[in-house]
Order: structure tokens, then sequence, then C-alpha cells
């Protein structure tokens, strides 16, 4: 795979510069956020390693600006922040995956492969619909009855991940691993309110209504009541 690592620390650039292309991958280094947002931009990449704190452009901000513009390339936020806050943060502005520092470069590989995989599209759908609801995946954009919708990058994979189980009760654990990539339940509201918001968004002035609550259960996405 082709990799776009994003880290000021010269040691350890070349620490986990070098156990990727060992595995097989190529790797652009880049330490200054803003060179890394320029290189993002104008090159194709499998999957960004972004540190948080960076000259010029921090981690977050770097991400959450990408996703804005549409990019969709996998990112793992690689960072010394190890609250929950920190890594809901990081997630929210769009990260796929977050590993705190230090780490195990065994551990480092597996997520960078793993993210690789998820980010195949070769035999993926890009638009998904259901009942008035158009999302299209290539150009990250959402409608109902032609009407736009506009939407956050984790409001998008949230609805995507919605759409793709339609007639199928989600559980706020599922949303937590597949939208959150969160493997523990960091004891948030976090889900509650993406899918308040979505809801807000996508339900109201529209009918039917679209995402239904299964009480003590989650949620399910369905154009029938």
């Amino acid at each position: 795979m082709h990799l776009l690592l994003v880290e000021d620390d010269t040691e350890t650039a070349r620490y986990v510069a070098t156990a990727l292309e060992r595995a097989g991958h190529t790797v652009a280094w880049s330490a200054d956020g803003r060179e890394a947002l320029d290189l993002a931009r104008n090159a194709s990449f499998d999957v960004l390693i972004v540190d948080r704190m960076l000259p010029a452009i921090d981690g977050v901000s770097l991400v959450r600006q990408l996703r804005g513009e549409g990019g969709g390339a996998p990112v793992l936020f690689l960072s010394a922040l190890a609250g929950i806050d920190d890594r809901v943060t990081g997630l929210e502005a769009g990260g796929d995956d977050y590993l705190i520092k230090p780490f195990a470069i065994a551990e480092l590989l597996a997520r960078v492969s793993a993210l690789g995989r998820r980010s195949s599209t070769a035999e993926s759908p890009t638009r998904l619909r259901v009942a008035d609801l158009e999302l299209d995946l290539i150009r990250r954009t959402a409608t109902r009855s032609g009407d736009p919708i506009d939407l956050l990058p984790r409001e998008f994979e949230l609805l995507e991940f919605l759409m793709c189980n339609a007639g199928k009760v989600v559980t706020k654990t599922m949303l937590l691993e597949r939208v959150w990539k969160f493997t523990f339940d960091p004891k948030t509201t976090v889900v509650e309110t993406h899918v308040s918001r979505l809801r807000n968004k996508i339900d109201k002035g529209f009918a039917p209504e679209l995402i239904h609550t299964v009480r003590g259960v989650g949620y399910c996405l369905r154009g029938l009541a």
C-alpha cells in the first residue's frame, strides 16, 4: 500500500517508516501539517498515519479539513494524547482508528493492514438508497427527495452504516465499533447525540421517518414504519 506518515519527531518517523517499508509498503513522510495537507490533496494514499501534535496545522485540523473536502482515505491517529476525550476528538474529526504512543510496531502494522482492507472499494456499491434517501459514496453527498442534506463526516459514516444495514437493528456497541472504531464503551452519549442530529437532518420535514429507535436495543433505518 501507499501510505502517508505525518510525524514531526524524526526518530519516531524513521522507526515507523522503516517498519512499514519492510512490511512491503511505500511510505511518504511529512513532518509538517500544512505540507501533509498538500500531499494528501495531490496524491492518492491508501492509509494516512497522523500524529496529533504537528507544526503549522495540528493533526485533528488536518484530518477535519481533508474530510470536509471529501478525502476518504482511512486515517490512523498515532498520538501520545491518551485520554478518552483525546481519542473521541480524533475519531470525531474523521479518524478511523487511534493508536497511543508508545506502541508495539506489530500492532501498528496490523491496524494499518486492517484499514487498508476496509478501504478497498473493488466490489463496493457507489450509491446507497432507502426509500427516497440516497447516499453517494464517491461524492460523499446525501439527498432526500432530491434535496441535498449537509452532513458532517461522522454523520455521513453513521448514515452509511445504517443504510448498509437497512431493515436490521444495530446496537450502540455495533455503532461504537464500526463507526467510531472503539473496542470499548467510552461511557459517553456520542452515539445518541449523533443519531439525534442525523435524525433531525434526514427525517425532519420528510415522511415517512426512516430512523427508528428500538428501545433497549438500538436503531433501525427502514423505509416503512
